[in-house]
């Protein structure tokens, strides 16, 4: 059922995916997209002018990338053949879906298909933005930059925080130590974008890790993929202290901005980026689909 869709269409795609799809990055070119349908690490499905994108390589969960569709007829379609092509992996596997851009428009018509949604929220920092810093670090901690050392306490602590989260809804290795490991080897080994251990901060008390926050880099721009602390040192306000060790670090660099992605109903850490000097930039939902849970 992998098709390629042609070259017109997806490079019509490629000229709105910044603006109109609030893609991040711009797309592969379109030689490089047929490579990556070619060698399987991408699929992508085809209803007459319009196509859907997805894979099943990069993570435990079925990852629907982007659905290129002009109207409900060819969205639903798509969505269709999809659910048919999937239908194997779906009993083991949950489908993610960021709505990112025009393709909520589709939000009603994906309900019918039995997903669900949370929202997420973007919130950027840009240099000059004005932040509230954080309370003194008490005494019994400190933070210090990243070391290969800690990634057995950071596994542990963001298995602890993310595995009862909305994340693990749309990526389930957050479940579980072996999958959290995964992520966190991902990240470290540079495989979603340039890592950044100088600015990746670790809180410790009385010398034990007991908080992380990540930062990596794409181009310009920099990134917050994890930040938790282990429950019992929550509610101190240090994940404040965590995220300002790491903007500080991170902000030497010529960046263009700074970046992170968090659940709207996350209302804490909400307050926590605004007062770091983060504005939200847009909001989406993030639909899911597996009721194995």
């Amino acid at each position: 059922m992998t098709a390629a869709v042609s070259e017109k269409i997806y490079n019509e795609f490629r000229a709105r995916a910044l603006s109109d799809f609030q893609f991040e990055l711009a797309p592969l070119e379109y030689s490089d997209f047929l490579d990556a349908v070619q060698r399987g690490i991408i699929q992508c499905l085809v209803f007459e002018d319009a196509f859907l994108i997805y894979t099943t390589a990069i993570s435990e969960s079925i990852e629907l990338n982007v659905v290129y569709a002009y109207d409900a007829e060819h969205f639903n379609a798509l969505i269709k053949m999809f659910l048919d092509a999937t239908q194997v992996e779906r009993k083991t596997r949950i489908v993610c879906y960021p709505m990112l851009g025009v393709q909520k428009e589709f939000v009603g018509d994906l309900c019918e298909f039995g997903f669900k949604f949370t929202g997420s929220a973007v919130l950027r920092f840009t240099p000059g933005n004005k932040s509230m810093p954080p309370a003194a670090l008490p005494s019994d901690y400190t933070i210090v930059p990243w070391d290969n050392s800690y990634l057995d306490a950071a596994v542990k602590i963001i298995n602890d925080a993310f595995k009862d989260s909305p994340d693990a809804l749309f990526d389930t290795r957050f479940k579980t130590i072996g999958g959290t490991r995964d992520i966190l080897d991902k990240i470290v080994q540079n495989i979603y974008a340039e890592f950044l251990p100088q600015a990746t901060s670790v809180l410790l008390h009385s010398g034990e890790p007991v908080g992380v926050c990540f930062i990596n880099l794409t181009g310009s721009a920099a990134n917050i993929p994890l930040i938790a602390i282990t429950k019992e040192h929550q509610g101190k306000g240090l994940s404040a202290n965590l995220l300002q060790y790491s903007m500080n670090a991170a902000l030497i660099l010529p960046l263009s901005e700074l970046n992170v992605t968090t659940a709207t109903d996350t209302t804490a850490a909400l307050r926590m980026y605004r007062r770091a000097g983060f504005k939200e930039d847009y909001v989406y939902p993030q639909a899911y689909l597996g009721n194995f849970l």
